[in-house]
């Protein structure tokens, strides 16, 4: 048995009126703008998902740094584990996000598992498997005292009826808002815990390729993970996930795992509206200082990166801009010596920071804060 979906209610269909409205407008303007930065955009949001997701779980990467292992970079600073779950974390979201308009896409146990070998294969045992369904019990224990489980997830014997059941309700068309389903189906897995490690990643996951496959925005604009990740929300978010109880007690009202998602859904949003205007505003500053400037437009994709993340490295621009090798060293030396840019480092783990001559009007873009409302709060 699942939980079954609740009914919403005035304020939330207010609360999903107005996120369908403001995914609306940022489909329209993300179709509108330079392609360019647009690109690097959905690259930073899909690496900022990877680093949120992967930090519920207790691996600390900067979304900065998870930029630069998607490009290829060698020498970043993280431990080998953290590099291994990013990379792995990052594999399985560039897949889910290739899905979002298979035509003739339907949920499977072999689908469902195939995901989680992606993500958890390098760490497969005999006594913790992966790409299978758990042979044992699994415990979420509380994050104050590890020796009390917060919750005990249902019996080994009982997952792959509950699974079947869950991938039925996942093929099977219904009335309510796709990013009801969407939420659901998260509060679904993560509930059954089907495997022995990997719970939380697959059900956010599970949660992002069904907002992708809605179609309303593309994938990179479809997850609430990094919404997830940041500490007060993920304090809040294991709050609603106990308010379940310490078992899996499917029979009961679960509006407020809902509510809890229509915000999140909402505050996201707004984040990556911040973001698309600050990132196109400051797109439109350097391109004035380069012509100003009499330097070539190219090199307004490395000072944007050094303007919206802090840094740049030379793969990262040389991919950016389809440059040589050659070709982007000399464009970063030129600008280390007009001192628009620093640079940090030696030889393949440089990189480049804000010079003293680095317009400041781009950076004073770029680190304006935001101000999120809180969707029930009017």
């Amino acid at each position: 048995m699942l939980y079954p979906t609740p009914a919403l209610t005035g304020a939330d269909e207010n609360v999903l009126g107005e996120i369908e409205k403001m995914r609306g407008a940022l489909r329209h303007q993300v179709h509108n703008a330079p392609s360019k930065w647009k690109r690097g955009l959905r690259k930073f949001l899909t690496a900022d998902a990877v680093a949120a997701s992967n930090s519920i779980e207790g691996f600390k990467v900067a979304t900065v740094d998870v930029e630069d292992l998607m490009e290829g970079e060698r020498d970043v600073e993280v431990s080998e584990v953290d590099r291994e779950e990013t990379l792995a974390y990052q594999r399985m979201m560039t897949y889910i996000q290739s899905l979002h308009d298979v035509e003739d896409f339907a949920y499977s146990k072999g689908f469902i598992n195939a995901l989680h070998w992606i993500l958890q294969g390098h760490r497969h045992t005999p006594r913790k498997p992966s790409g299978q369904w758990r042979h044992g019990p699994v415990y979420v224990t509380d994050a104050r005292d590890p020796s009390i489980a917060a919750y005990t997830a249902p019996d080994a014997d009982d997952v792959p009826a509950l699974m079947a059941e869950l991938i039925d309700w996942l093929n099977t068309g219904h009335d309510a808002h796709p990013l009801i389903r969407a939420a659901m189906a998260h509060l679904h897995l993560v509930s059954i815990h089907p495997w022995a490690d990997g719970n939380g990643r697959m059900s956010r996951s599970l949660q992002t390729l069904m907002i992708a496959r809605e179609g309303v925005l593309a994938p990179e604009f479809s997850s609430i993970e990094a919404w997830l990740g940041r500490p007060g929300n993920t304090w809040e978010y294991y709050r609603e996930l106990a308010g379940r109880g310490a078992r899996y007690v499917p029979d009961q009202d679960v509006s407020n795992w809902v509510r809890f998602n229509l915000t999140a859904y909402h505050q996201q949003a707004q984040t990556v509206q911040s973001r698309l205007d600050r990132a196109g505003r400051v797109w439109g500053v350097l391109a004035m200082f380069t012509q100003r400037t009499g330097r070539d437009e190219r090199i307004i994709s490395a000072l944007h990166d050094v303007a919206m993340t802090g840094r740049v490295r030379r793969l990262r621009y040389e991919h950016s801009e389809g440059l040589s090798l050659q070709q982007a060293q000399r464009d970063l030396r030129d600008l280390v010596g007009a001192e628009i840019l620093t640079s940090v480092g030696r030889t393949r783990a440089r990189y480049y920071t804000a010079g003293p001559r680095f317009p400041e009007d781009a950076l004073e873009i770029a680190n304006t804060p935001m101000t999120l409302a809180d969707p029930y709060a009017t």
